[in-house]
């Protein structure tokens, strides 16, 4: 079993989702690649061979003395996460506030309109909380239990209360107001310019123009969303946990492939049943995605279908986990957040903070809508027909969790290809060797494997060093191997487990998967910003944020990019050449439908198809260089790192794209990787 886990452990704002979620700057969410710093980070005294500034050093070692309390260690190269324990979570954060509210008085007692007396403090301040925060956040996804629960749960509002306090400082907000107004505005550089626009924008969605009994009410309103954000999450969790399905009879998982099976026995034995095996059973089917989505693909037992999907979309609504009310209070205060604020709702609120605005949003939708609806009208339609061919008894009855299990078969009968026979040429270590080949390809970096140099919190985590063409570090990044270590959600893998000589064998899926989760943190790893407030993913927009993930998956159909990777396990035969061409044929099976995307994340989720938009077209420039051209290849992905992945929140999302492409982005690309552009006649 594979699991990815995750968080960007730099002076990003913790933890930054990238993977099956976006970041959002409320709620804790999980990613998949856990980052060392870049050098560029003002924090860069977690890389042993970047010493850190004097400042820096100063800062943590003046208002951290050593003690026994691993959050209070003043200056360690690595996050010390095998040290952390539950107890030490109330007194270490409730010293480290107390140190950083100390700090918060000074700076606002002789703030001054300068760089070096306004920002560079105010960053470090910053710094720690989320550095700190962010340790204790990452053990609470990958190491959760009542204790750590409780413990975070009583010092949240003590957190919370400061970051408004620091977020409502009006000294501060006036400070960079002076700067921004200033006659030496025009002199500053766009990183220093987009970071005081940005800390303007925040205090003002922090509040900090609202007066006494205004402020009390947002700041109440604040506390509690946090709180009812927290539960919600934990409530979900926890009743994804509680459904155990026992099955006995195998002629009720009649379907399963083996991968599913053996999870199945797996689970079963985690729970008591310890003579389960994958062949003969108990199995234990959970709502945990690797359990969770084999079923709905695989399984011809249509009860069990619905049972289970009943219980997935039914998670946390009734008992002691219900959400219901929870979800009305969030709606609730964030409709009054937002009119406190001034907005109309709280998608305005939620806009504000996006590289797009809510017309340039219609407008893309629109045109995806008009070129895919009848597309996905077809894909209804054919597979409505391939049932009532295969003589199904549910063609006349198709219901929501018939679904995925019926398009899983017409795809196999469309394009004769099957994931799970296709494994053991996605051999867990070959994949990854080709992945970071094909970063050192593009962008010049090495990957080395680094383990036992950083503190860890379980045996099975991976640690690698990232170094640069001249074999110096530039980042460190965390692997997580085990399904079982991510408490909370993210993105997830199947992937048979070692046996022997036998290594982790994945889906095509996974490996997309992977190289997704690795664009994240390629450009948290490989910025250039020397400014910390917008290095890496920090400071760019939601809406921006997923575009290297979604453009390094696009290699996963470069010919020679997969047929490096897909090599038989046991024999070295290369992927044969007509399986590649059926994987990438069925690439856009059912683009139309899947074009359609829910919503979420508070007005955020067209963000995946703005980054889409962004990500298609940023390949295209490697298909108009050409893509069996060796030499364009790396110029243009030495171009990309340069850009893309170089420039952070330093420039505007738009400008960063435009220096790439040279013109602004176009949806074309995407319509026409997925399918969806008109065939001329």
């Amino acid at each position: 079993m594979l699991l990815l886990s995750s968080a960007l452990f730099t002076t990003a704002r913790f933890p930054l989702a990238v993977s099956a979620r976006l970041p959002n700057p409320t709620t804790t969410t999980r990613l998949l690649l856990f980052a060392g710093l870049p050098s560029s980070s003002p924090l860069r005294a977690f890389c042993p061979r970047a010493r850190p500034s004097p400042a820096t050093c100063a800062a943590f070692s003046s208002t951290m003395a050593a003690a026994d309390n691993p959050l209070l260690v003043a200056d360690f190269d690595f996050p010390p996460f095998d040290r952390v324990e539950p107890s030490h979570v109330r007194p270490g954060i409730r010293e480290l506030l107390t140190r950083l509210e100390g700090e918060l008085e000074e700076l606002e007692k002789g703030v001054d309109p300068t760089w070096g007396k306004l920002v560079e403090p105010l960053e470090r301040i910053t710094d720690r909380l989320e550095v700190i925060w962010g340790m204790v956040d990452h053990l609470k996804a990958v190491k959760d239990s009542a204790d750590l629960r409780a413990a975070v749960e009583e010092v949240q509002p003590d957190k919370v209360k400061f970051q408004l306090r620091l977020g409502q400082s009006k000294p501060i907000y006036e400070a960079f107001k002076a700067i921004r107004n200033s006659s030496d505005w025009d002199s500053l550089s766009d990183a220093r310019k987009r970071i005081v626009e940005a800390q303007i924008k925040e205090s003002v969605l922090s509040g900090v123009a609202l007066e006494d009994e205004q402020r009390e009410k947002f700041n109440q309103i604040e506390q509690e969303l946090e709180k009812l954000t927290q539960k919600f999450s934990e409530n979900v969790l926890d009743a994804t946990k509680k459904f155990e399905k026992l099955i006995t009879d195998k002629k009720e998982i009649e379907g399963l492939p083996a991968t599913a099976l053996g999870l199945a026995a797996q689970t079963a034995v985690s729970k008591g049943h310890e003579n389960a095996t994958a062949e003969n059973g108990p199995w234990v089917i959970t709502l945990d995605a690797p359990s969770y989505i084999p079923v709905m693909q695989h399984a011809q037992n249509r009860a069990l279908r619905e049972e289970v999907y009943r219980a997935y979309l039914t998670r946390a609504s009734s008992g002691e986990l219900d959400n219901t009310n929870i979800i009305s209070q969030i709606l609730k205060l964030r409709l009054e957040k937002a009119k406190l604020l001034g907005y109309k709702n709280y998608a305005e609120v939620s806009m504000a903070q996006k590289m797009a605005t809510v017309e340039r949003v219609e407008e893309l939708l629109e045109k995806l809508r008009a070129a895919s609806w009848g597309h996905a009208v077809k894909d209804m339609e054919d597979l409505k027909i391939f049932l009532k061919d295969s003589g199904s008894p549910e063609a006349n009855d198709l219901t929501h969790w018939d679904l995925t299990f019926w398009s899983e078969r017409l795809r196999e009968s469309k394009y004769d290809i099957n994931e799970e026979e296709l494994r053991p040429y996605f051999a867990l270590p070959k994949v990854m060797d080709g992945l970071f080949t094909l970063a050192h390809k593009l962008f010049g970096v090495t990957v080395e494997p680094a383990d036992g140099l950083a503190p860890v919190w379980h045996s099975d985590v991976k640690f690698y060093c990232v170094k640069d063409s001249s074999n110096s570090p530039v980042a460190y990044f965390y692997l997580i191997l085990i399904q079982d270590h991510l408490k909370s959600g993210g993105a997830w893998m199947n992937v048979t487990p070692p046996v022997g000589e036998k290594p982790s064998l994945m889906t095509f899926r996974e490996v997309e998967t992977v190289f997704h989760e690795f664009g994240h943190a390629l450009q948290h790893m490989l910025t250039k910003q020397d400014e910390g407030f917008v290095a890496g993913i920090r400071g760019v927009e939601w809406d921006a944020v997923e575009l290297p993930s979604q453009f390094m998956e696009n290699w996963c159909y470069h010919k020679n990019t997969l047929l490096s990777i897909a090599k038989h396990y046991e024999t070295g035969e290369t992927l044969p050449e007509e399986i590649y061409a059926k994987l990438v044929a069925a690439k856009n099976f059912r683009a139309g439908t899947f074009s359609w995307a829910p919503g979420g994340y508070a007005a955020g989720y067209y963000s995946y198809k703005w980054a889409e938009v962004l990500s298609a077209d940023a390949f295209s420039a490697f298909e108009d260089a050409g893509l069996d051209n060796e030499k364009a290849i790396e110029e243009t992905g030495r171009r990309f790192r340069d850009t893309v992945l170089a420039l952070g929140g330093g420039k505007s999302p738009l400008e960063v794209f435009v220096s790439f492409r040279g013109r602004e982005p176009s949806p074309e690309p995407l319509l026409r990787h997925n399918g969806l552009l008109p065939v001329a006649a």
